[in-house]
């Protein structure tokens, strides 16, 4: 393995690991109700996760290496945690391909989202995926704004910052307000 395939690699367990962080910010479950439970846990992380990989695929070749370190990150993670959650060895593959598809669905919805200037698609994308379709709570419209404000930061940190595995993600608190 080659050093600059090692440094992406850290550098993609370091994004993640901010991902995770973010997306495990109180305010997000208490302030804005989104549910405090595995899938909607899941359902943030891909959201995060998500933004920063949209970011990072608008430079190629160097961006679209680091995406792909943080979504392998990502999936080496969640495997990690399936099995410690005690799911068997033959279930985990079956669970983190689910997994995998649920994240590029999620990842195109709100891709497509993002570029259109409608504000309701992005609501409606994340009611449909955060909320799972169950009529969302009034934090709603603070989530669509949060995500709007957090590809605003992201699109404005250096690709050279964020290869050296460094990502500064907002406040909820203040992106959503």
């Amino acid at each position: 393995m080659g050093f600059r395939r090692r440094q992406r690699e850290r550098a993609g367990f370091a994004l993640y690991g901010a991902v995770v962080t973010a997306a495990r910010d109180p305010f997000l479950y208490r302030d804005l109700g989104v549910p405090d439970t595995l899938d909607g846990r899941f359902d943030l992380l891909t959201l995060y996760a998500a933004l920063l990989v949209l970011r990072l695929e608008t430079e190629p070749p160097l961006g679209h290496a680091l995406a792909q370190a943080v979504f392998d990150a990502m999936f080496s993670d969640m495997d990690v945690n399936l099995r410690e959650m005690g799911v068997g060895d033959l279930s985990v593959g079956k669970r983190v391909k689910a997994m995998w598809n649920a994240f590029n669905g999620r990842a195109a919805a709100y891709a497509a989202a993002l570029a259109a200037p409608d504000a309701a698609l992005l609501e409606a994308a994340l009611a449909r995926n955060v909320w799972r379709g169950q009529p969302p709570p009034a934090g709603s419209a603070a989530l669509g704004r949060l995500v709007r404000s957090e590809q605003a930061n992201l699109a404005g940190q250096p690709l050279a910052r964020l290869a050296a595995g460094s990502v500064t993600f907002l406040a909820p608190s203040l992106a959503a307000a």
